[in-house]
């Protein structure tokens, strides 16, 4: 659960600028990289008053989340992500500088620890390069041992889980983590191992919450453990308090990955219990009203609403104020019994006001846009095939009324025809003045446009209005182009010789 490059959980640096590692941050985390329990250093930027030397105590972090504190003894200029070899027993250690400045002054005194003590062990030198290569190979050899001891374990018959194995930087000490519910005798374990890894062998016994810590998992909730993140203390967590926050008590749900109950439990806890400081106990009250009796089922703590039943009704919850419920408890105790637990409040008729403020539709934003119309009109209506004027198309009551011949006179005088006979239009037709005479008009010239070129001789051209039209024969039929058929080429009909 480390940082990207460094699969240990130790967290990576560079030893020889100091600068912290892991996400590429080139020296600008202030926390000292993306490793466990990081703590920000808010007093970085502060200087120290004029006189006073800076505080010579520096808190290291080892693999996952331990930590122990040293005294800076040979006046080393250290940062936060230095590697550094530090006093051990035996021989010596490499850890990474979590913490330096005045700010290790404050969780020295958050942990209960005295800065003038003895037992306060020394900072030797920044690692060497030799010092980090002899680290890195006893890294690679903890995992390979952590299996090696668990089937040693398993061989012996020993109820214990060996889960984390940590080798001292110079290699020389190995410490097995391990989790039992009862008390274990590893005496001969102790000797197999010794034999087998040729190191000095200690055993450290730690809880689930501890185990969970170290080993590092993303909880229900999606994210990382608290416990592997930023919780150093373990508190006790018991039923009750799933109990004062109306939780269901499901094992699944409350347990964590340790399989003990979460510890996030305890995080809203002192609010549910201020808030039901006001809220009275009525788990084994009943409630006597002369409707009957009611009794308990739920409660709302921070809205501070009390739902009841009815004996008689189970299924109707009532909601009531803490307030009402202590009214009608106090009613109880002096032997009266409300109607209803309801509060039966007059509804006065209150008369609506004329509103004034929309009179003239001052707040409407639309009143001045315009009705769309649709951009296509429908060309699919059918159309009239007998005409527009034929009263065949048209909707009954809207045709229009016809003449009534039939008490017109008949013409006695019109003559019996077939309907094909067409009566000629020129029979009895009086020739016009025009058409008899065509050049009767002789007070207007042909032309009377005045030649624009004098030089050039004007051209007689012959007036279409007054020429002579040709009477055609009376039972000629005059054609008719085909305007139908646009590919058909009529040609135009001859003219008519001249009259004589």
């Amino acid at each position: 659960m480390g940082c990207s490059g460094c699969s240990t959980g130790r967290g990576c640096s560079t030893a020889s600028t100091g600068l912290p590692g892991g996400c590429k941050n080139n020296g600008s985390c202030g926390s000292g990289g993306c490793n466990k329990l990081n703590v920000f250093n808010w007093l970085a930027n502060m200087e120290l008053p004029s006189g006073q030397p800076e505080f010579d105590i520096v808190e290291i972090r080892f693999k996952n989340s331990r930590k122990e504190f040293f005294r800076n003894v040979n006046n080393l200029q250290l940062f936060v992500g230095d590697v550094v070899a530090v006093e051990a027993s035996p021989g010596h250690d490499i850890g990474i500088i979590s913490i330096s400045g005045e700010l290790v002054r404050l969780q020295m005194k958050k942990h209960k620890a005295d800065p003038t003590s003895q037992e306060i062990k020394k900072v030797y030198r920044k690692a060497k390069q030799t010092d980090i290569e002899k680290w890195q190979e006893a890294q690679g050899l903890e995992q390979a041992t952590m299996y090696r001891a668990r089937t040693f374990a398993v061989k012996l018959g020993l109820q214990m889980k060996i889960s984390d194995v940590e080798y001292q930087g110079d290699r020389t000490k190995a410490i097995f983590y391990y989790t039992a519910e009862d008390r274990v005798d590893f005496r001969e374990l102790i000797k197999v191992l010794a034999e087998e890894f040729k190191v000095r062998i200690e055993m450290r016994q730690i809880g689930a919450r501890q185990e969970a810590s170290r080993l590092g998992a993303i909880g229900s909730c999606g994210r990382e453990l608290c416990c592997s993140t930023w919780l150093t203390d373990f508190r006790s967590v018991s039923t009750s308090a799933a109990r004062y926050q109306q939780l269901s008590l499901n094992p699944l749900k409350l347990a964590g990955q340790c399989g003990k109950l979460k510890c996030c439990l305890n995080y809203e806890l002192d609010s549910y219990m201020d808030a039901l400081k006001d809220i009275p106990e009525v788990n084994n009250v009943k409630l006597e009203t002369e409707k009957g009796r009611a009794f308990h089922q739920k409660t709302d703590i921070f809205r501070r609403r009390m739902f009841f039943s009815y004996t008689h009704e189970p299924d109707n919850f009532i909601q009531l104020t803490v307030d009402r419920v202590k009214e009608v408890m106090e009613m109880n105790k002096e032997g009266n019994k409300p109607a209803d637990l309801l509060v039966h409040v007059e509804k006065k008729h209150v008369e609506k006001t004329p509103d004034y403020e929309n009179v003239v539709g001052q707040d409407s934003l639309t009143r001045f846009d315009k009705s769309k119309k649709p951009k296509f009109k429908n060309n699919n209506k059918k159309r009239n095939p007998a005409g527009p004027n034929s009263n065949a198309a048209q909707p009954e009551g809207q045709q229009k009324a016809r003449p009534n011949n039939e008490n017109k006179p008949a013409n006695t005088n019109r003559p019996n025809r077939r309907p094909n006979d067409k009566p000629n239009p020129n029979t009895n037709r009086q020739p016009n003045e025009k058409q008899a005479n065509p050049n009767a008009n002789t007070d207007r010239p042909v032309n009377d446009k005045p030649n624009p070129n004098p030089n050039r001789p004007a051209t007689d051209k012959p007036n279409n209005n007054n020429r002579p039209r040709p009477n055609r024969p009376n039972n000629r039929p005059k054609p008719r182009p085909n305007n139908n058929n646009p590919n058909t080429n009529n040609p135009p009909p001859p003219p008519a010789p001249p009259a004589s």
